[in-house]
């Protein structure tokens, strides 16, 4: 077919360097966004005197009767087409003759892409917004249920202090709700509309870029025509930030299929997310979990491309930012799929608590209270560094653990070592008195998941 831009041309493109430039296999998916910001700009061109109300009434309908039948499958946007706005233009102009060709007055293809793009990431922030919401939501419930849930707590992979399930899954809580901030900061920034700026210079049309922006709610118009068209910033920043929630599903992740292996035994990852092997029958794998540790490399390649196109880029447009779709689409497919998945899998899973106790104290995760418990009973603390390590050691030697040894042997390292030593290395004890605002203690938690509240109730 003609080219909208064919005008200057005595030649037809080479279908093979047509194919190379085009987009429509893609940037098909823009069609909601190219309809609204066409839908937009005609309002704005009647308001002002550009258009007649009866030619905007005119594309403005037959517009949305283009979308609806793309959306019902009565129309097929294929490669005959160069990209969304040739096939949304074209179909215009054959539907309603010649008043379809004032649809794109005072606009250029690239300040539409742009606005087109900015409507979409915005909508795709709102909706990874909501899914973290709901991981969230999912989180707080464990939380809630699992203030007594005794389990090691671990540094360098090693035993390190006791802590419940309700402390740990608060970690993630954190990570996940600063990921739900940047998604706000990012919408904040990028809400600015671009529409209006043309191929790189503005327009000799008295377009009013204010009202434009209103309709499609936008805060503003953006202030630099150049900039407009040649942003991508948003964009970077959006797969940054999803890049970032990635890493934390992975580290979770990560968590979990060690959790599910048969040396830990602290959770049994439901059926319905597991997998088995096609030689060994007593396999359940967490696959899920390793698939979504593995889609966390793909995500990041995007953000690296895309700040790899950008890096050599002069102003304005040039066509190097075609390529900012592909790969932000997949990265967008990706993480919104490993988040449905990942909150399907928790909030299925389940826990092994008296196993995750047992490993707690078997790790001698109560050490370090075994020495605070010395320096109560007025024992220096490095002293008390010492002599629980000799303890330590000799629990090591005897295959025990603190709390099983025989006060006889435990005044064997130290006399200051009481009937009370009992009490003070318990899990219970050594989780429940600590207190301050971010431990593990019930109190303390108690606190922080009322906060925890308010803050998906939006009070805070």
């Amino acid at each position: 077919m003609a080219q909208l831009w064919g005008g200057r041309f005595t030649k037809e493109t080479d279908q093979a360097v047509y194919d190379f430039n085009a987009s429509i296999t893609f940037d098909k998916r823009l069609i909601r966004q190219d309809i609204a910001g066409s839908q937009a700009h005609v309002k704005m061109l009647a308001k002002q005197g550009i258009l007649t109300e009866e030619e905007a009434r005119k594309i403005d309908e037959e517009l949305e009767a283009i979308l609806g039948d793309v959306l019902s499958g009565r129309l097929e946007i294929t490669g005959q087409y160069e990209d969304v706005h040739s096939f949304v233009e074209a179909n215009l102009i054959r539907r309603i003759g010649d008043v379809g060709k004032k649809l794109h007055t005072g606009r250029s293809r690239n300040d539409q892409v742009a606005l087109d793009m900015r409507l979409y990431i915005r909508e795709q922030v709102d909706e990874t917004d909501a899914g973290l919401k709901k991981l969230l939501q999912v989180i707080l419930g464990t939380m809630e249920e699992n203030l007594e849930t005794y389990m090691p707590g671990f540094t360098h992979l090693q035993k390190a202090q006791p802590t419940t399930l309700a402390h740990h899954y608060g970690a993630y809580f954190e990570m996940f709700k600063r990921d739900r901030q940047r998604m706000a900061d990012i919408r904040k920034r990028m809400n600015y509309c671009p529409l209006g700026a043309g191929a790189m210079a503005g327009t000799t049309y008295p377009l009013d870029r204010e009202y434009t922006a209103q309709l499609l709610g936008f805060d503003g118009p953006t202030l630099n025509s150049m900039d407009s068209v040649s942003d991508r910033d948003y964009l970077i920043e959006f797969l940054a930030a999803l890049s970032t929630v990635m890493m934390h599903l992975s580290r979770f992740c990560e968590e979990i299929i060690l959790w599910n292996s048969n040396e830990y035994q602290f959770v049994e990852i439901d059926d319905t997310f597991s997998t088995g092997s096609s030689i060994m029958p007593q396999k359940k794998n967490p696959d899920i979990a390793e698939l979504v540790r593995g889609k966390t490399g793909r995500v990041y390649g995007a953000l690296m491309s895309l700040l790899t196109t950008m890096k050599g880029i002069p102003l304005a447009y040039n066509k190097d930012m075609q390529e900012d779709k592909e790969v932000s689409f997949d990265a967008i497919d990706t993480v919104t799929s490993c988040l449905s998945l990942f909150t399907g899998m928790l909030e299925t899973m389940k826990f092994h608590k008296d196993r995750m106790a047992a490993s707690a104290m078997n790790g001698f995760t109560n050490a370090t209270d075994a020495a605070d418990y010395l320096v109560g009973k007025g024992v220096p603390f490095r002293d008390a560094h010492g002599i629980v390590g000799r303890l330590v050691l000799y629990c090591i030697e005897q295959g025990t653990s603190i709390e099983k040894l025989s006060l006889e042997e435990l005044q064997g390292i130290s006399d200051k070592f009481q009937e009370d030593i009992y009490d003070a290395v318990s899990l219970k004890t050594c989780v429940e008195k600590r207190l301050t605002i971010g431990a593990p203690g019930r109190e303390a938690m108690e606190k922080v998941i009322a906060l925890h509240h308010r803050y998906l109730d939006g009070e805070s």
